[in-house]
């Protein structure tokens, strides 16, 4: 089939070939630990200056916006993560850990995780795949230079995943992904059908703060939702993820959600949670472990007997 042809001219072995290049397989739901009924995995992409700086925008104004997310927001962050004692996964491009050093060690030392997020939050689908794989590299080389500890996990930037990410990710030796929708609670990666072994904790833009929060200065892009209206959505898909024995995975940004009205929906979110006893706070590496030791071996094709 010629490459250039439309959609609607595709053959079937061109659009299977295309769906199930990377692909959901078993879910990944075994007992939590302690018997608790719901793991929580919050997660913070501290991008930083590092979205400005993807565009080619060097200009002060942007740049300090990013800067906010260092300087003020992540202390703020790890001060309510301390005072509740939750242990979180925070995702960061290379650039921003050599402009804060600092707080990226922070981060290890406060008992959180650090994982890869790109080199400089770049666009992975208009890479080409050597590209790609360089740039992880030299992310996860700088993150285990500046920390002690190298990354297991990766979160694409922009949840941007291209047809070679899943080759890289297990080139490199990675546990787990944490950029793809296909499900609620963890799950197996396939790649052409066959069983990668690699963990991925979805995402979903409803549990994202940047949908809601997010402002262009001459675009159209406002932030319409309140705060206290987020944080009751968030309420609302933690109690259905403890309902059903799943994952709750949250993912945020310091420069968006560390502001002083936007931290109440953080607060008042692990408020709401503490009030249950039956509840594993974890991070992504803790929760991909954990799914991939506690379930037998599969013997049967995926989506049988799981």
């Amino acid at each position: 089939m010629n490459a250039t042809s439309e959609p609607w001219q595709w053959d079937e072995t061109t659009w299977r070939r295309h769906v199930d290049r990377v692909r959901a397989g078993r879910r990944l739901t075994p007992p939590w630990p302690g018997g608790a009924k719901v793991a929580v995995a919050l997660s913070f992409d501290s991008d930083h200056e590092t979205i400005p700086l993807r565009e080619g925008e060097t200009r002060p104004g942007k740049l300090a916006q990013g800067e906010y997310g260092s300087r003020v927001a992540a202390p703020r962050i790890l001060a309510a993560l301390e005072r509740h004692g939750v242990p979180a996964t925070f995702f960061m491009p290379a650039v921003s850990a050599l402009l804060h050093p600092e707080e990226a060690r922070g981060y290890v030392a406060a008992g959180h995780e650090i994982a890869a997020h790109g080199w400089i939050h770049e666009r992975n689908m208009l890479l080409d795949p050597a590209d790609e794989r360089m740039l992880a590299v030299r992310a996860l080389d700088t993150l285990e230079e500046i920390t002690g500890v190298r990354p297991v996990g990766l979160r694409t930037p922009s949840w941007d995943f291209s047809d070679a990410t899943l080759d890289i990710i297990r080139e490199l030796g990675l546990v787990y992904d944490s950029s793809l929708m296909a499900d609620d609670d963890c799950y197996e990666l396939l790649a052409d059908g066959e069983p990668t072994g690699i963990v991925e904790l979805p995402v979903e833009w409803i549990r994202d703060d940047a949908p809601y929060f997010m402002m262009e200065r001459y675009g159209s892009l406002r932030p319409y939702t309140p705060p206290r209206e987020v944080l009751r959505l968030w309420c609302d898909e933690f109690d259905a993820a403890r309902a059903e024995g799943g994952l709750f995975q949250l993912t945020m940004h310091p420069h968006i959600i560390g502001h002083r009205s936007r931290m109440v929906v953080l607060t008042g979110l692990l408020d709401h949670i503490a009030g249950f006893d039956d509840v594993w706070f974890a991070t992504h590496a803790q929760v991909a472990e954990h799914v991939r030791t506690a379930l037998p071996r599969q013997t049967a094709p995926p989506g049988e007997g799981s």
